[in-house]
């Protein structure tokens, strides 16, 4: 049974021979190897080192700022919030208005930001005798 993979090495009268094909060396073949692959791969290395060194840490920060963002909206929800709390439980604390509630909470903060401004131009500690000083 022929499966027709031999067909052409068969010897039939009428068969006519194999052209035979030029001798010229084909561009891959005078590169070495396959070269449009590998200009490919250049390429997808080129543009993979600069986004890794210029894309990857915009989004990075992009992405700190969009949750550090989210994240302070909620803080200041919260504090909003606490400060309500606090003020509605003191005034039903207290025996007298929400005039006493709004006074011990003004002191506090008053006081908080007075300790606050003063720490604002606080001097750098002064390096030990002996250490090296850094300039």
């Amino acid at each position: 049974m022929d499966t027709g993979s031999d067909a052409s090495t068969s010897s039939s009268p009428d068969a006519t021979p194999p052209r035979s094909i030029p001798s010229t060396p084909s561009a891959s073949s005078i590169v070495g190897g396959d070269w449009p692959a590998q200009a490919a791969d250049a390429i997808v290395n080129a543009v993979e080192t600069v986004r890794d060194r210029t894309t990857t840490p915009i989004m990075k920060i992009a992405r700190g700022l969009v949750f550090g963002v989210f994240a302070g909206t909620i803080i200041i929800t919260i504090v909003v919030l606490a400060i309500i709390g606090l003020v509605r439980l003191l005034d039903e604390a207290l025996p007298s208005g929400v005039w006493l509630p709004y006074l011990i909470l003004g002191v506090v903060f008053t006081a908080l930001g007075a300790l606050l401004f003063r720490r604002r131009n606080a001097p750098a500690p002064t390096p030990a005798v002996g250490s090296p000083s850094k300039r």
